[in-house]
């Protein structure tokens, strides 16, 4: 009676542990999958919220980066500033693309007669060989040689300097690029971003695209084209400043929407 006792006692007891084993497992088990897969970590979550760059804002960085660029190339070689950044923005990625971050090519040069670093990049054929460049700036010089020292180019330079619908069919035409949507995308371009207003600046135009429109010192007018990115670097302000004291919550504005361009006060 006594071992009979015993050893149900003894089946009681170890029923209770395996028991109490199996709740613990599990307890482990979930608490793993959370710290391993960080579905609740503060970190993660922030990440999450944070907005991706639009590819207006992509392109909008690269041409505040180069228009001087392509402006100075334009006094010196004649190339509409517009032509030769809607190109940049074009064969580039608007800077993204492998070539220009491996090798700062954004005309997708190839070597050619080049005696200088090369790279290769797969293109119409694995591994053809491309010019490299120190400095994104030489790119853009290379671009400007490359069609001003080329007899197959020549024709071009009897074209008007602002006339970049007639520059990007004679890109094309001449065999720049067998694409025939070319002069169109670079037209496209152009026309979205008013690269033209570069092509102004070098020409001493002050045109309606050109003139700042203000009401009085501290306000200005939105115009067509404008972005808050493109209208802080203007004015010398950050896109933070330009929200803060407009009450803006997001950087989306409208053509005719008036814009307090002084500068934000400190709060202390």
């Amino acid at each position: 009676m006594f071992r009979m006792r015993s050893k149900q006692l003894f089946i009681l007891i170890l029923t209770l542990v395996l028991v109490s084993s199996c709740g613990s497992k599990k307890k482990v088990a979930s608490g793993d999958n959370q710290s391993g897969r960080n579905e609740n970590s503060p970190a993660e979550a922030q990440k999450e919220r944070l907005p991706a760059k639009s590819y207006t804002d992509v392109v909008e960085g690269y041409i505040d980066g180069y228009a001087e660029i392509a402006k100075e190339e334009m006094r010196l070689y004649r190339i509409p500033a517009s032509i030769t950044l809607a190109q940049g923005i074009l064969e580039s990625g608007a800077g993204r693309g492998e070539l220009t971050r491996r090798a700062n090519n954004h005309f997708g040069i190839k070597c050619h007669d080049w005696q200088g670093d090369k790279v290769y990049h797969d293109d119409d054929r694995s591994q053809e060989c491309f010019r490299k460049y120190n400095d994104s700036k030489y790119s853009y010089r290379d671009h400007s040689l490359f069609l001003s020292e080329r007899r197959r180019y020549a024709d071009l330079f009897d074209l008007d300097p602002d006339d970049y619908e007639a520059w990007a069919k004679g890109l094309r035409a001449a065999g720049y690029a067998t694409d025939r949507k070319y002069p169109a995308k670079l037209i496209d371009l152009i026309e979205r971003y008013q690269l033209d207003r570069f092509d102004d600046e070098v020409l001493g135009k002050k045109g309606s695209n050109m003139a700042v429109k203000q009401n009085s010192s501290n306000n200005y007018i939105v115009q067509k084209g404008d972005t808050l990115y493109s209208i802080a670097r203007r004015f010398n302000l950050t896109v933070e400043n330009l929200q803060k004291t407009n009450n803006l919550s997001s950087t989306d504005i409208a053509v005719g929407q008036e814009l307090n361009v002084q500068s934000a006060p400190n709060k202390f």
